[in-house]
């Protein structure tokens, strides 16, 4: 199981170990993070579970597909890295990988 290193802005940092094979969605809403709402259950078309990845984490992750872009430029707040989380499979690679959680729009 891979460990993330997850903070939030109402949190320190906190390390949080997902099961390879899940989305990093699922990890976080099972995980109990507030923020990610996940209102479509990971089908891409709601971006409530936008999240940013660290710049040294962002290319190792799969490309941005273009309707994943489409709903990133739909939010408040996005940034250069990022993402959907509903978008990032879980694998053994990602160990070590450092998010924010932003505030739930």
């Amino acid at each position: 199981m891979p460990n993330f290193k997850v903070s939030t802005i109402s949190t320190q940092d906190v390390t949080m170990a997902a099961a390879e094979g899940q989305s990093l969605m699922e990890a976080l809403r099972d995980s109990g993070f507030e923020d990610i709402q996940a209102f479509c259950s990971g089908s891409c078309s709601c971006a409530t579970c936008h999240v940013i990845i660290d710049a040294d984490w962002f290319a190792k992750l799969p490309p941005v597909s273009e309707e994943e872009s489409d709903l990133l430029d739909s939010i408040e707040g996005r940034l250069a890295t990022s993402r959907l989380a509903c978008q990032i499979p879980i694998s053994g690679a990602l160990e070590g990988m450092a998010i924010m959680v932003p505030p739930a729009a």
